[in-house]
């Protein structure tokens, strides 16, 4: 619209007596075709800006219809072909204030408007160019830095997920072991007496009430807060609450205090013997038990649970319902997490070995 108000302007002007009748002929034509060409600069806008452009040279009619070309040139194309294109207006303006003298002022005038609106009109381009590409930039950033920070939470809500996970099988896997060992106790002894029911019903009951607090420890990894868990002093009171549910073990902690442990390496440790407990008295009930601990500080903890397989060990894997890897795959991830590694298979003698070995830094990290 702005091109074609220019060229009725120049055509109107035309009308005047004493204008050459080639001037409205020129006009005329040569401002249809380039508003006609404007249509066409958006696809190619070089190409299209030139043909143009070269129209503006006999037709002043055209001009308008130029320097609107010129801008979309800038607006679509890099700096180098930008200026390219806008330098050729610039051309193509003095050499029609050479042939047609607008008047009104000297030709040094003229052309130094030319010169300033075509350096305008280049310049404006280019920094709108800039500009749109800026703000297109900044949306991909943006929309990349809300797709990562979409996928981050997810990662740690499935992190947080499988530390739950975690931590339900190893604390409540080994309580309900306990409570079914002594429920089943009850079941089959029939004929027990009173004073074992109620020791019995008494042991059940406290495993009951350690299951529902370590519980609580569980949900507290909801909150973040990993030190509301109980305090791990040893692996005796473990060891001891499987022995009362008839399990024969023979602990050996050469000297290691868990005090002097760091957090991580003290609950790891504590998982594995707890995990080689749950499945020592699942998986080979009446079969003695090893555990034995050892290390220094400055090299690393050596944690081992070990139990002689029983007899018709095929048939007992067919019949055990419970668990499916799960706990020996989640506790190799924690153990792992720790910097350590896990070692779990058949020794040479015919039994089970699961050890972990776990840094033990010579001094103890900041918690």
């Amino acid at each position: 619209m702005l091109a074609v108000a220019g060229a009725g302007a120049v055509v109107w002007g035309d009308l005047v007596p004493g204008t050459p009748g080639w001037y409205l002929w020129a006009d005329v034509g040569g401002g249809v075709l380039a508003c006609v060409g404007l249509w066409l600069c958006r696809r190619w806008p070089v190409a299209a800006s030139l043909v143009v452009i070269a129209l503006s040279v006999p037709a002043a009619a055209a001009s308008v219809a130029a320097g609107i070309a010129a801008l979309v040139a800038a607006l679509y194309r890099r700096p180098p072909a930008a200026v390219a294109v806008g330098a050729a207006w610039v051309a193509a303006t003095l050499v029609r204030f050479a042939w047609r003298p607008p008047g009104l002022a000297p030709y040094p005038v003229w052309a130094l408007v030319g010169v300033l609106f075509g350096g305008a009109i280049t310049g404006w381009g280019i920094l709108a160019r800039t500009r749109r590409e800026l703000l297109a930039s900044l949306a991909e950033r943006a929309r990349r830095a809300e797709a990562d920070q979409r996928l981050r939470a997810e990662e740690a809500r499935r992190s947080e997920r499988l530390g739950i996970a975690r931590e339900m099988h190893d604390v409540l896997a080994h309580r309900l072991s306990l409570l079914a060992v002594h429920a089943g106790a009850l079941e089959f002894n029939a004929g027990a007496r009173p004073d074992e029911v109620a020791e019995a019903a008494g042991v059940i009951r406290t495993s009951a009430h350690q299951a529902l607090q370590e519980l609580r420890a569980v949900i507290s990894v909801l909150r973040e807060s990993p030190s509301a868990e109980l305090p791990l002093t040893g692996l005796a009171p473990l060891v001891e609450e499987s022995r009362r549910a008839g399990m024969r073990i023979e602990l050996d902690e050469n000297d290691v205090r868990f005090a002097d442990l760091p957090e991580a390496t003290r609950r790891t440790a504590y998982r594995v013997v707890q995990e080689g407990l749950t499945n020592a008295r699942k998986h080979a009930p009446g079969r003695p038990v090893t555990v034995v601990v050892s290390g220094a500080a400055g090299g690393e903890l050596t944690v081992e649970v070990r139990n002689p397989l029983p007899a018709g060990w095929e048939a007992a894997v067919e019949l055990a319902t419970t668990g499916g890897g799960a706990g020996l795959a989640g506790l190799e991830e924690r153990v792992s997490l720790a910097g350590g590694r896990l070692e779990r298979g058949s020794t040479d003698g015919g039994g089970f070995r699961l050890a972990a070995r776990l840094p033990w830094p010579r001094e103890r990290p900041h918690e």
